[in-house]
């Protein structure tokens, strides 16, 4: 134990510094970034001077500790000894970038700002270094100083394997990788910047042509000559002609001429047209058959023409360029994620090896099945958190079949509960035997978080589930399942299961990234997360509550999603984008206007606990809206969490059940509820408490679910909910449905059936509104007691259908339906 105590320290040090909630001093962090600050200083002092007085100090270096001895360098012995190791014995005079690589990130320390950016300058800088000394040693022989010993030896090691034209080979070839990939230099970008420099001397050749002409001649004379050469005024788009007008200055005295540079007049931000000469008198007066203007600028009529995209495309890059890239997270910049302190730490936590219990389950094993001619030339054991997986090879010639009809057999020589048979194990040669252990161990949910390999996910909704028969994390990605259903027997840990879903998304996303929809029929096992409604929950306009109890709301709420849905489809279609991580993507790049209704969209994960539930009270207005996002959700980021008793054909049915590939079965009582669950049995040999088998496809993976306690969750609920939010929750679309969710109904009162009264007095006396009691005490059919349960509705004596349930009853007894009909008979 102590050892597993160990290795999760060890992860957890090696986590990035942005994941681990632990987080360096303030005093601490400027001390160090000063320190680094003042110590590039010193070195770019020291390696200036070592250009100057290095060889008056090389007999220094060796002897730092005689103090009788003194040195040139501007920083005495230890700039002489620093400058000897950095330019002489290391890169010569590329070192000087270690200047620059120390000061900025004791400029980083200093300001706070974060380490991460400064991984790709480290790197690139390196690189750099090398190549420069390299180059520097290979043709600065002269001076050695410049390419420094590392330079020189490199530079001899490569001329050895593959001569100096090799040599210079690689040279050229590390500058191209540089200029590539560093600073974005590619054919085109080369090609295009000579182009620019030629049109722009070519632009400039013109506007002096221009200038000299028109200088000759006044206002009067330049209208006339022009009046025989150009097309008349009517051809031309006038306001785009006179746009820049106001723009030209006149000379009163002379009525020459001024021509205004290009980027005064801004006809189109991305455009660039060639300047021409063009004069706009005083209240000038245009007609149609007259023309009055001189317009030589031809070039800016075909460069009008340009493709839009490209025109957006520039756009967008100029804005990332002056402003960065679009941060969804700058309302809640200074949100912080929840520490893994939160989470409670277990004292029985790490496996324990029991040798006694391996060795002798291995020779029941090996016994039961040598008393049925089988016999295995290998054997091994994984052990895992609560169960041992036992890997055997048998003999050749031994049928799968009959090891796996011997799984009761098994069972019985173990005297263990779950024996599970995995004939052959996918992707191995080998067949598996699940044996649960006897002191099986709990998986908490901070060893989970804390483990590396969720800390370290690159996906867009990690979920840590638990840990597997082999002890590794076990970590999914939600928007690529896409869909998750769960199910499992009362009291096996559903309920877990989706707190420990729900807790992996809080500690990986921010609040701007991902908002829950969560539907509760059980009202006490999701209403924790109340507190964070303004941060993660999303809810409709004008609700109170966030997390859905009622199951009447459901409906309007699932309705309200497919709306959200169609919205977003619309988005996508006209970004030209399939999925949503492209439309953020391109959002942050800012290639999308938000004036056009774009918006940054974040992931919704719909929750519903006890589904079951919501079948039976509202039936087909919760089937078709969750069919619907079963179907089509996937690409604009809505996921569904769907948990359930037994998600047989009448609760959740084929069209639904076919977009749920991902599918979590926790123990269930019979093989059927568990080939109902996840097509093939094994559930039904799970051990409870936690024990689950994950599918998503064909392959099936045994996991001990993480176990996460209510005040565990209440912490970091509490943690969030006291930062800083939003205003309000994240509003879903407005939807309104039908009022009483049936045909509003008036019935003149000559138009009741003749039976109205009777169907009255019995529909009170047995305070229970539905047809099929009018079909039995009135002997009528089903068509005419439907019309009287209408009529009856009209008149206010049952209230509106609800589904499966019958309709309620307003009248209580036959007094008081004996007085509604005497107060009709007043009124009429």
């Amino acid at each position: 134990m102590a050892k597993t105590t160990k290795k999760d320290t060890v992860k957890n040090d090696t986590l990035p510094e942005e994941k681990i909630p632990w987080k360096m001093k303030l005093q601490y962090r400027v001390l160090i970034g000063t320190f680094l600050i003042l110590f590039s200083i010193g070195l770019l002092l020291a390696f200036v001077s070592f250009f100057i007085h290095g060889h008056q100090d090389q007999n220094i270096v060796d002897e730092l500790a005689d103090r009788s001895e003194s040195a040139q360098n501007w920083l005495g012995k230890i700039g002489a000894y620093l400058a000897d190791v950095f330019i002489h014995k290391g890169f010569g005079a590329a070192s000087f970038l270690f200047v620059k690589l120390f000061f900025i990130t004791g400029t980083y320390l200093v300001l706070d700002l974060p380490l991460k950016k400064l991984k790709n300058t480290w790197f690139w800088d390196l690189f750099v270094m090398i190549v420069l000394s390299m180059l520097f040693g290979f043709f600065a022989t002269t001076l050695p100083q410049l390419g420094g010993t590392i330079g020189y030896e490199m530079n001899l090691f490569f001329q050895d394997f593959i001569g100096k034209i090799g040599t210079v080979l690689v040279l050229i070839a590390g500058l191209v990788i540089y200029l590539l990939f560093k600073i974005k230099m590619s054919p085109e970008a080369i090609k295009s910047f000579f182009e620019k420099k030629k049109k722009e001397i070519s632009d400039d050749i013109d506007a002096m042509k221009a200038k000299s002409s028109s200088t000759n001649y006044n206002l009067e004379e330049y209208a006339v000559e022009d009046k025989d050469e150009e097309q008349p005024v009517a051809d031309y788009d006038l306001d785009e002609v006179l746009k820049p007008a106001s723009q030209f200055e006149i000379n009163k005295d002379t009525l020459k001429p001024t021509i205004s540079s290009y980027s005064e007049i801004e006809l189109e931000p991305t455009l660039k047209s060639e300047p021409k000469p063009e004069v706009v008198a005083p209240q000038l007066t245009v007609t149609p058959t007259e023309p009055a203007i001189k317009t030589n600028d031809e070039a800016f009529v075909i460069e009008k023409a340009t493709d839009e995209d490209v025109m957006e495309e520039n756009l967008a890059a100029k804005i990332v360029a002056d402003f960065g890239e679009f941060d969804p997270t700058l309302e809640l910049s200074n949100y912080k994620f929840p520490t893994i302190d939160l989470l409670k730490e277990y004292a029985s936590v790490g496996i324990t090896i029991n040798q006694e219990e391996l060795e002798e389950n291995k020779n029941r094993i090996v016994e039961t099945l040598k008393n049925y001619g089988i016999t295995i030339s290998q054997i091994k054991a994984t052990v895992g958190p609560s169960v041992t997986l036992y890997e055997i090879v048998p003999e050749a010639g031994i049928r799968i079949s009959k090891i796996k009809s011997l799984e009761d057999d098994i069972a019985l020589s173990l005297a263990a509960l779950g024996i599970r048979i995995i004939a052959p194990i996918p992707g191995k040669g080998t067949i598996g035997i699940e044996v649960p252990n006897k002191n099986p161990t709990m998986v908490p949910m901070k060893t989970v978080i804390s483990a590396a390999k969720f800390q370290e996910a690159e996906m867009e909704l990690p979920i840590a589930l638990g840990k597997t028969i082999s002890n590794e994390t076990f970590v999914v990605d939600l928007a690529k399942m896409p869909h998750l259903l769960m199910a499992g027997a009362t009291g096996q840990g559903k309920s877990v299961g989706l707190n420990a879903v729900l807790t992996s998304l809080l500690y990986k996303k921010h609040p701007a990234e991902v908002k829950f929809v969560l539907v509760d029929p059980k009202k006490v096992e999701l209403t924790l997360f109340n507190k964070i409604e303004r941060h993660y929950l999303a809810k409709l306009p004008d609700t109170e509550d966030a997390i859905i109890t009622d199951n009447n709301k459901v409906i309007n709420t699932l309705n309200s999603l497919c709306i959200e849905m169609d919205n977003r489809y619309s988005l996508l279609k006209d970004a030209m984008v399939r999925n949503i991580k492209e439309y953020n993507e391109k959002f942050k790049q800012r290639k999308l206007n938000p004036e056009n209704g774009h918006r940054f969209l974040p992931y919704i994960v719909l929750v519903v606990d006890e589904f079951a539930d919501l079948i039976m009270t509202a039936g087909k207005e919760v089937e078709t809206p969750i069919a619907r996002l079963a179907q089509l959700a996937r690409a604009i980021g809505i996921h569904l969490i769907i948990a359930t008793q037994r998600p047989s054909v009448n609760v959740i049915t084929g069209m639904i059940k076919a977009n749920f590939p991902a599918r979590i079965a926790f123990r269930v009582t019979s093989k059927i509820d568990s080939r109902t669950i996840l097509d093939t049995g094994g559930a039904d040999q799970l051990i409870g408490r936690g024990d689950l088998l994950f599918s998503n496809g064909n392959d099936l993976v045994r996991v001990q679910c993480a176990f996460v306690d209510t005040p565990e969750v209440d912490k970091i609920v509490e943690f969030i909910g006291s930062q800083k939010a939003y205003a309000t929750a994240y509003m879903l679309p407005e939807y309104v449905g039908e009022e009483g969710s049936s045909v509003n109904l008036d019935f003149d009162i000559s138009e009741r059936d003749s039976m109205f009264r009777e169907a009255a007095e019995i529909i009170v006396t047995a305070q229970q509104g539905s047809a099929s009691l009018l079909q039995r005490k009135l002997k009528l059919g089903y068509n005419r007691a439907g019309r009287l349960i209408d009529q009856l509705e009209a008149a206010g004596i049952v209230g509106p259908f609800e589904g499966s349930k019958a309709r309620s009853v307003n009248i209580p007894d036959l007094v008081a339906l004996e007085h509604f009909f005497n107060n009709e008979q007043n009124t009429d």
